[in-house]
């Protein structure tokens, strides 16, 4: 293939030209065609990055906040410039709708402009004279280098929770995106430079296991963020502490939606339809699991199941609602859970398995699936599936929902639909999960809050961006201070007291 069709890695502020080595397919998965291939990172290849990031790191983490402000104010202007470029790429190599691969990219900027405010979100504090003559303040430091490793299913959203904030922050970065869409990471390192950040300061290295390790076990590596699925978030925070660094991993979800019976049905039907099949179920706040509180579940169903009818599946390009899964080993996956749903006796109302799309038939293509009557013991249901798979699980009462909901291993997102608001605001004190939402299906917090689940849905005590972004990236500093006058009373060899 010619250079024009090879991703290659980004170090030291230009495409790596080191020696050829492993590489890998990059899909389109609309067609099924393999349109470019990604080099895959060796061991020598992270030290690279690793290295450039430490040489930056001197002069990026002595920066003055005024001339972070200025690179990040800079990059925000050619991102939102260059945003329907980057969704072009996201939607060429994940597959996910023009629309929805636009709205991530808007949803990573809102951390942009957040991480705009580093002056005021990483100042210390000041206590005068806490005793004769002594004053007492604190100050936050970077770090130093940090990796990131991101998913697939957010190429541009999920670097873009972490890197911002390391940056303003004063760290250097090495980010590690997923091989199977590398591209939007490429362009926004071209961008990073055109906004005037210095070489080293930003990378860029594609690979699999072989780079992750490497960047895991890296004595120069201080800290690492990653986002996936959790018995990869457990191996990345057990290994990366092991090895000293501070890690913040955010794992996998299975996020529900509680339906009570006074639940205004057409939002929760349309709520349902948005946030279990936008970007074909490759969320990790997807709604997955409607618990729905009888006697309503019958005509919330024949609704959803209304409404998915209408869904047109195709290619993102051509307008589409749904677009295709990122592989075809991913939509298989996928399909053979909707095969043990089947098998365990689950009720198949709407069977995505072989629908008609708009794209060609090489695609990695599976439709909105619908099962009811799903029980705890199934894998539909205790999985995390990843795709476009809605199941329904009836209760009697709230309180056997919250118990359903609490019980399962993930505490990532949920929300309540009810038009009771002491009902709402029961739920938001007793679920045990991080992220709800209230008549809203996909909690996503703002930039300025921070983004993170419960229980197996995260390892490590701090979440992504607003002020723990922030708290994550830097390490404090407490300085006790006199400065000497004469009448400093001369020699004391008594106890120091606050006096």
């Amino acid at each position: 293939m010619g250079s024009e069709q090879r991703v290659s890695h980004w170090i030291d502020g230009e495409n790596w030209t080191g020696p050829p080595g492993r590489t890998g397919d990059i899909f389109d998965p609309a067609t099924g065609a393999v349109t470019r291939v990604v080099d895959l990172a060796e061991s020598a290849t992270v030290d690279a990055a690793v290295a450039a990031a430490t040489r930056a790191f001197s002069s990026w983490g002595r920066a003055t906040l005024t001339k972070r402000m200025q690179v990040l104010f800079r990059f925000r202007e050619l991102m939102a410039e260059h945003a329907a470029d980057i969704a072009a790429l996201i939607t060429a190599e994940h597959g996910k709708v023009l629309s929805d691969a636009l709205g991530e990219v808007t949803r990573g900027l809102e951390v942009v402009e957040f991480a705009c405010g580093n002056a005021h979100l990483l100042k210390g504090g000041y206590s005068e004279s806490v005793s004769t003559g002594v004053d007492v303040y604190s100050l936050r430091q970077p770090l130093g280098v940090v990796g990131i490793i991101s998913p697939f299913n957010f190429p541009a959203m999920v670097p873009m929770w972490f890197f911002p904030i390391a940056i303003a922050a004063g760290n250097t970065v090495v980010l590690k995106p997923s091989e199977k869409d590398p591209s939007a990471a490429m362009l926004m390192a071209e961008l990073w430079q055109q906004a005037g950040l210095p070489d080293g300061v930003f990378n860029v290295v594609h690979g699999d296991k072989e780079a992750v390790d490497r960047l895991l076990q890296h004595p120069d590596v201080a800290a690492i963020s990653f986002v996936g699925s959790t018995p990869i978030a457990r191996y990345v925070y057990e290994t990366g502490t092991q090895a000293g660094k501070r890690v913040q991993a955010l794992g996998g979800a299975k996020n529900h939606m509680l339906v009570l019976p006074d639940a205004d049905l057409e939002l929760a039907a349309d709520s349902a339809v948005n946030a279990g099949f936008g970007s074909a179920g490759e969320r990790c706040m997807a709604i997955s699991v409607l618990v729905v509180v009888e006697p309503v579940a019958d005509e919330l169903i024949a609704k959803i199941a209304g409404r998915m009818a209408t869904l047109r599946v195709g290619d993102g390009r051509r307008g589409s609602d749904m677009g295709p899964l990122v592989t075809a080993a991913h939509r298989d996956k996928v399909r053979g859970y909707v095969d043990a749903g089947v098998e365990a006796g689950a009720t198949l109302v709407v069977d995505g398995r072989d629908i008609a799309v708009d794209g060609e038939a090489g695609g990695f293509w599976l439709g909105p699936t619908l099962f009811d009557r799903v029980t705890p013991e199934m894998s539909i249901y205790s999985e995390e599936i990843f795709g476009p798979v809605l199941s329904v699980v009836r209760v009697a009462s709230y309180q056997q929902g919250l118990e359903l909901i609490n019980s399962h291993p993930y505490g990532n997102g949920t929300a309540i639909f009810t038009c009771d608001g002491g009902a709402a605001r029961r739920f938001q004190h007793e679920v045990s999960v991080g992220m709800i939402g209230i008549n809203v299906p996909i909690p996503v917090p703002m930039a300025y809050y921070s983004f993170g689940g419960w229980k197996a849905s995260l390892f490590g005590d701090t979440h992504a961006h607003g002020a723990e972004g922030f708290h994550f990236f830097t390490r404090g500093k407490v300085v006790t201070s006199r400065w000497p006058d004469p009448s400093h009373g001369g020699i004391n060899l008594g106890f120091p007291t606050h006096g």
